[in-house]
């Protein structure tokens, strides 16, 4: 009960912390005001770069747009339409990147013949492919989540690929004399053992997802979501700088969202069992 509290307070702290160092910048080199001129003029600190904590927190209670709903309302609708599109993209790219773990672990011909390109396909950039995948699929939550896919699938496999190598060489050898099946070594030995490497990357993956979403969302011309408020708020970023940063606060809480609802699986999965070492 105390391990999670104390993450808790560590991850309000370092908020705090981050807060009180946002708004001494802001002292140092901000914009000058009625009752205080910064001894520094610095561009990065000024109310259009960086609006001070409070106009942030402000622009949730405030009109997204004229006479419209509150903008937190309008950010916590997108917020969960991006997590549904992340959640679907996660889901298949899990059960992907395992797919593969699991066919490489059993052929090392297609280990040495794909791996390099899975490993490559990590190098093209995602803003690229995106505007591809929604021509393809003809844009909708689809292509959305097969962009979301592609950052989450390579973590699962690499991740899987070598827990499904971590069993104990004596387990596996029992089996071997049992004459148990690869069916029954998989399901009753590597994948227990892989479990821990799996949730690791899951943890990464799940992240990711939300991502991949919200670039998912931009060339899809999907304005339901995170995606597009983000792209709506930026094309009017002078007039409002507090909505824009307001969006990008909701997507962060979103992906830690997401992230603790896959820590908190692999504690109830994974009770009692150790974390993999690299040893």
């Amino acid at each position: 009960m105390f391990r999670p509290a104390r993450s808790v307070l560590s991850f309000l702290v370092v908020i705090s912390a981050l807060t009180v160092l946002w708004e001494v910048v802001k002292l140092l080199g901000g914009d000058p005001s009625e009752a205080w001129t910064p001894p520094f003029q610095w561009t990065v600190a000024s109310d259009l770069n960086m609006p001070h904590v409070w106009d942030i927190a402000a622009s949730f209670v405030e009109p997204a747009q004229r006479n419209g709903p509150p903008l937190g309302l309008v950010l916590v609708n997108a917020g969960i339409f991006t997590f549904r599109e992340a959640f679907g993209g996660f889901v298949f790219g899990a059960l992907l990147g395992l797919a593969l773990a699991i066919v490489f672990v059993h052929s090392q011909l297609l280990e040495r013949a794909l791996v390099p390109y899975v490993v490559a396909s990590q190098t093209v950039p995602i803003i690229a492919i995106a505007p591809v995948v929604v021509i393809w699929l003809r844009g909708g939550w689809l292509a959305v989540a097969v962009i979301s896919a592609y950052l989450t699938f390579f973590p699962v496999t690499i991740a899987g690929l070598r827990g499904l190598r971590s069993p104990d060489p004596r387990a596996l050898e029992l089996m071997r004399s049992y004459a148990s099946s690869s069916r029954d070594v998989l399901v009753k030995v590597r994948l227990p053992a892989a479990a821990p490497y799996l949730f690791a990357a899951f943890k990464v993956a799940a992240t990711a997802s939300v991502v991949g979403a919200i670039i998912g969302e931009l060339p899809s011309g999907i304005r339901d979501g995170l995606g597009g408020a983000i792209l709506n708020f930026n094309q009017f970023y002078v007039s409002g700088p507090p909505k824009l940063w307001a969006a990008i606060i909701v997507a962060a809480v979103v992906g830690i969202g997401f992230f603790a609802l896959v820590r908190v699986a692999e504690v109830l999965f994974l009770r009692g069992r150790a974390a993999p070492s690299d040893a």
